[in-house]
């Protein structure tokens, strides 16, 4: 990769965008942007690096033949002045996914794809390759610990591990940012609907799954979750020349609120919990595998894992309560942080808090895949803003609406901010109903 590049970020302060293009920086291009509006921890961030616009705005004076490389993020338009003007002097325009299969098409790829887990991990195989210091590339959907950017693209380094988000590439780039990856080393964790706006159809979703796994390179490897029966389906139909590798859960066990890994022998207390992490363990393990790493050294290394940013992150945690965070959104993500909570604390009591807020779990037709997903909650508390349906342009949802969509008597829907934050201040955390939390 040329470290020289005039590269100019159209939508410089999302949340991806802003991290390549400081790495960008941090590896010798000429790197500058714009956008119409950027909030922390992108804003902070750019301008640490001095690559905040001095300006809000799109100014399309900027755009000149100067620029070697235009790179678009989604939340430009079509319409974008500085898009239109790129467009008129014929300069090289790429998506976000582009540019990185770009950077990387000389390396070993490997590609985390699925409705879930797909963060989490790629952080575990980064952890582990930092760990055993293995050179790599990398693209990654949160901030790990110990990493300063979520991309690093060079040129000396063979392995380049990148999370495969199945959303749109650009305004003008339908495709989803995980079809053009094509991997050598690929994992699907499972496939749950997410993203109706885009995919309104189950099938239509799946379809996608489907085209991933048809753009793995031949001879290259799918390593998938074994308990998901839409992968299945993929799998036993598909008639590609590359290995299938199935993972499942691996034995554990829990005590005094810690998770112990049961390999062989040997047994590995963890930092994380939850039997969606502990398949997610196990099929970070086999993509190691995959990349020169042995299970041993793989055991050894994810000990000291501590998780993703937002998946599972302790907030705050004594002898009594634990106090947890996590992006867990959507209805598959939110049962199993639910349940994984519950069985590492079965004797405590679960409050669960979670805000509705995504295009579809603020879609009528599509609330109803919440049922059920909080039941091992003893009390769940469940927002949603009026104002934001408003702004997404969707049709009214009243507490009862959503209610009835989650089916269990455990929930309590708020639409007001700060009563949720009245009730859960009103809760005493030390002996809630009498029982040590």
């Amino acid at each position: 990769m040329n470290t020289s590049k005039n590269i100019y970020f159209i939508a410089i302060g999302g949340s991806a965008m802003h991290n390549l293009a400081i790495a960008l920086h941090l590896s010798g291009n000429k790197v500058s942007g714009s956008d119409d509006e950027i909030f922390n921890p992108s804003k902070g961030r750019l301008e640490k690096y001095g690559l905040l616009p001095d300006k809000m705005g799109w100014d399309d004076s900027k755009i000149t033949k100067d620029i070697d490389i235009v790179i678009l993020g989604m939340h430009a338009r079509e319409n974008n002045p500085e898009l239109i003007k790129a467009q008129e002097l014929g300069l090289p325009i790429f998506s976000y996914p582009e540019y990185i299969y770009e950077a990387t098409k000389e390396k070993t790829r490997v590609v985390i794809g699925g409705s879930h887990g797909k963060t989490t991990i790629t952080s575990m195989i980064l952890h582990v390759l930092n760990f055993h210091e293995k050179e790599n590339d990398y693209m990654v959907g949160a901030q790990l610990e110990g990493f300063e950017v979520m991309v690093k693209l060079t040129d000396s380094a063979e392995i380049a591990v990148l999370e495969g988000d199945e959303y749109l590439s650009s305004p003008i780039d339908r495709r989803p940012k995980f079809h053009l990856y094509n991997p050598n080393v690929a994992l699907l964790t499972g496939i749950a609907w997410d993203h109706i706006n885009v995919f309104p159809t189950f099938e239509n979703y799946c379809e996608q799954f489907e085209i991933f796994i048809n753009k793995i390179e031949e001879g290259g490897s799918l390593i998938y979750y074994s308990g998901d029966a839409e992968i299945e389906k993929l799998v036993t139909k598909s008639s590609r020349n590359i290995t299938f590798v199935p993972y499942s859960t691996p034995n554990y066990e829990i005590e005094n609120g810690v998770t112990t890994l049961i390999s062989d022998s040997n047994n590995y207390p963890l930092e994380i919990f939850g039997e969606h992490n502990l398949q997610n363990l196990n099929g970070a393990r086999l993509v190691c595998e995959q990349i020169g790493i042995s299970s041993e050294e793989f055991y050894t290394a994810i000990q000291t894992f501590t998780g993703a940013s937002k998946r599972l992150e302790t907030v705050a945690k004594n002898s009594k309560t634990h106090i947890l965070k996590d992006f867990a959104h959507s209805p598959s993500k939110l049962q199993a942080t639910t349940k994984a909570v519950k069985n590492q604390y079965p004797d405590r009591e679960l409050i669960a808090c979670i805000e509705l807020h995504t295009f579809s779990s603020l879609n009528q037709e599509f609330l109803t895949q919440y049922k059920n997903t909080m039941l091992e909650a003893d009390r769940a508390f469940v927002f949603f803003s009026p104002k934001a349906i408003e702004h997404k342009k969707l049709a009214m949802l009243s507490k009862n609406d959503v209610k009835n969509a989650f089916f269990s008597e455990n929930v309590t829907v708020f639409t007001n901010s700060d009563e949720l934050m009245e009730t859960v201040k009103s809760i005493n955390f030390v002996t809630f109903n009498n029982r040590q939390i």
